[in-house]
């Protein structure tokens, strides 16, 4: 990928993600996070809004975990 893809794939998923629900979100992240690091590791900027995106999601997904665990 280009950097002008990899750029447009990340802004494509920020905008799914923004307009998803909550278990929809949570499956787009791993993508979200796949892109970002191949940006890092091709030595691109990587937007902090989408570095905060990916963390929130993270959280998320942890935090969804926590929430089915039988008590």
């Amino acid at each position: 990928m280009t950097d002008y893809d990899l750029s447009q794939t990340a802004l494509r998923l920020e905008a799914m993600i923004t307009a998803a629900n909550g278990a929809r979100r949570i499956e787009l992240q791993p993508q979200l996070s796949q892109v970002l690091e191949r940006m890092a590791r091709d030595g691109h900027h990587v937007p902090a809004r989408l570095r905060s995106l990916n963390a929130v999601l993270l959280d998320e997904a942890i935090e969804q975990r926590f929430d089915n665990l039988p008590v």
